[in-house]
């Protein structure tokens, strides 16, 4: 009994905040809008139809679909039901999506319309029982012989009681990762509450906030540091699948949109957009970014452009829930390329292979201690125990700490160049290439080479009307910087391939100039 009386799980957040403020709108998307109390409503009855249908506790349902209001009821009526959350890229090929499907155990997939077929076909063959179709951010037709979402969500009924806990598991979500297969993240009703905990003490995650939605959910980043605390303190959220800048400065305006999340290559673009300078954007108040750092130069234009917005940079991965370390607003220039420093809920370290804290200054790995943190990677005791290895988990990411504790993340260990004997980090090549006027976004990668082993090579788009060249940017670079740092190749490219996210693929880019890097450069 007393476990039932104390029991958090993200169920009981919703309901919770319904109770506290059931007329309050809770969640727009295109033409649908439901108050908190309407919310609550949809997700207990979706509890309820699952269990009628064979949906048990710790079962696993997969989602793979654009952003709509269907994905966010789902997500907390599955945890009400204490089924088991697999959200999936909906960029990944079938093979891909049936690799998921398959290695999580999957008894239901819900898909949207665009994604019916793909889910049909990667689901065959797998243990996958039942299809579900959910609407979208507009009307579409439902699935023919898949359940229907309005039918389950309009069906009177309770939930049966559960046997969960905060201990329970609530989500696996898979890691893009670079192995042949991605890694299921376990994570637990408690690791994902303890990170809405700090995101509201560190991020400032409040009811007051009108919160815009535009980079996909199936990513932990959109859906635990924005979604699922906002929901937890009472915030409004809208929802779309469309993160082109036009989209997104026109909801912005039109919903008077207090806060948003975005990599910076997203906040390039609306910088960009020819709609920017012609949009009210007087209530934004709240940006945040992630997945890289901030251009230095991007930083000073969006403070002179939008002076009254607050920034924080967020870092942080999938393993921890995802947010870990915070660069708060009055240290984005002073500390301009810095992660930040821990959250309330997380001890973290740089320390080098045995273990022990760097000097400050020095490269190491980033390792952390949290109850925010995963429980292991899902069917794979090899790799959890080497993440978990000496007590602590280990990033993948190589970081300096300065004397005042922020932490500065230099590259993925996979991304740093080895150079003629040294290592350079990408990312401190981009910031210098950002200096360029010019540049509008810039990646920087190693490729083979026969004298260098890896040729420091930038990947260069250039802004609209302007011209740049190769010496200009190799010129630029050797003025400022280390001579095994400067970039020994630069390509021209119209646009970076990026993730649904925002996020570079800079194994994309290795790919397709592997070939050309023996020719020298693009002009």
């Amino acid at each position: 009994m007393a476990g039932e009386l104390r029991r958090q799980t993200l169920g009981d957040l919703l309901t919770r905040t319904a109770a506290r403020m059931p007329d309050k709108t809770a969640v727009i998307c295109g033409d649908t809008a439901w108050t908190y109390a309407r919310l609550e409503g949809i997700c207990s009855a979706l509890a309820a139809a699952l269990a009628r249908h064979g949906v048990g506790e710790g079962d696993r349902v997969a989602v793979l679909s654009r952003n709509s209001h269907a994905v966010v009821a789902l997500r907390f009526a599955l945890a009400r039901r204490g089924a088991v959350l697999v959200p999936i890229n909906f960029m990944l090929n079938r093979e891909e999506i049936g690799y998921i499907l398959d290695h999580s155990g999957a008894k239901w997939l819900c898909v949207d319309s665009e994604h019916a077929g793909t889910g049909q076909r990667a689901a065959a063959g797998t243990g996958v029982e039942e299809l579900l179709w959910l609407p979208g951010e507009h009307p579409s037709e439902p699935v023919p012989a898949m359940r229907n979402f309005r039918e389950l969500a309009d069906a009177p009924g309770s939930p049966p009681g559960t046997g969960i806990h905060g201990g329970s598991l609530a989500q696996i979500i898979y890691t893009s990762g670079t192995e042949s297969h991605p890694k299921g993240a376990m994570l637990s009703h408690e690791a994902v509450i303890w990170q809405y905990v700090s995101c509201v003490v560190d991020i400032e995650i409040e009811a007051r906030d009108n919160i815009l939605h535009a980079l996909p959910l199936y990513h932990c980043a959109q859906l635990d540091v924005y979604l699922g605390p906002g929901i937890y303190v009472g915030a409004g959220h809208v929802i779309t699948a469309r993160p082109d800048p036009d989209n997104l400065l026109q909801l912005m305006e039109r919903h008077r949109i207090n806060s948003f999340f975005a990599p910076p290559t997203v906040w390039i673009g609306l910088l960009r957009s020819q709609r920017f300078e012609a949009t009210d954007l007087s209530t934004l108040e709240k940006g945040y970014y992630g997945a890289s750092a901030m251009p230095v130069e991007i930083l000073r234009e969006i403070q002179d452009r939008l002076p009254a917005l607050r920034l924080w940079n967020c870092y942080g991965q999938t393993e921890i829930a995802p947010l870990a370390v915070v660069l708060k607003p009055e240290d984005q220039l002073r500390k301009a390329g810095a992660a930040g420093r821990p959250v309330i809920n997380v001890e973290t370290r740089v320390v080098d292979d045995e273990g022990t804290d760097v000097a400050a200054g020095q490269i190491g790995e980033i390792v952390h201690r949290s109850p925010q943190l995963l429980d292991g990677y899902y069917r794979d005791e090899g790799k959890t125990r080497e993440a978990f290895r000496g007590g602590w988990f280990h990033s993948g990411d190589l970081a300096v700490v300065d004397d005042e504790g922020y932490i500065r993340v230099v590259d993925r260990k996979k991304d740093m160049i080895k150079t003629g004997g040294e290592n350079v980090a990408s990312r401190e090549v981009e910031e210098v290439v950002y200096q360029l006027p010019q540049v509008a976004e810039v990646a920087v990668i190693g490729l083979p080479d026969a004298r260098w082993v890896e040729a420091v090579t930038a990947v260069v788009v250039r802004r609209r009307d302007s011209e740049l060249t190769e010496a200009q940017v190799v010129d630029h670079c050797a003025r400022v910087m280390a001579p095994f740092k400067v970039p020994k190749r630069v390509y021209f490219v119209d646009a970076l391939p990026k993730n649904p996210s925002g996020k570079i693929l800079k194994r994309d880019l290795r790919s397709v100039f592997r070939e050309k890097s023996g020719a020298g450069a693009e002009g």
